[in-house]
């Protein structure tokens, strides 16, 4: 019942970890681009799965009380809270951490080399294109990828 409440390290060093995995998990989910967050795939979930095993250890460390756990969950919870309060006030914080849409396609005109940038492929703007009724590329107005990763698709009247 003892190792339930005893840590293996002092509760300050839980915090620590659990900022510094944060923000570097943070930096790496936000160079990977806006496909991964708003386009999930079971590949996608099969990496977030397997991220989360890999940062365990650097989380916990050889700790496994049940103090240890609740800290790092508190913590995680509390940065999340956190970064949503700073960008929502801060409108450069939020799009370095949220990023800015990405202009797919307009009058009619497909960025190509956009989309390869973007890791979009060719099936997820069809589907966009379908959603939207738009069988042409010609009838696009506008295409745009969301900081959430999905696709805005708006028709042009001719």
């Amino acid at each position: 019942m003892d190792s339930l409440f005893e840590m293996a390290m002092p509760w300050w060093e839980f915090v620590l970890r659990a900022v510094v995995v944060y923000v570097v998990v943070l930096v790496l989910v936000r160079v990977t681009g806006k496909r991964t967050v708003g386009q999930f795939t079971p590949f996608d979930l099969l990496l977030v799965v397997l991220l989360g095993t890999a940062v365990q250890n650097s989380l916990i460390g050889e700790d496994t009380s049940l103090v240890g756990g609740l800290i790092l969950a508190a913590t995680l919870l509390a940065l999340n809270w956190a970064v949503g309060f700073a960008t929502a006030r801060n409108r450069r914080l939020d799009r370095i951490i949220e990023g800015e849409p990405v202009v797919l396609a307009r009058n009619g005109e497909v960025f190509w080399h956009v989309l390869r940038r973007q890791n979009v492929s060719r099936a997820d703007f069809e589907a966009a294109k379908r959603e939207a009724d738009c069988a042409e590329d010609a009838r696009i107005g506008i295409a745009v990828l969301e900081t959430s990763g999905d696709i805005t698709l708006i028709r042009r009247d001719d």
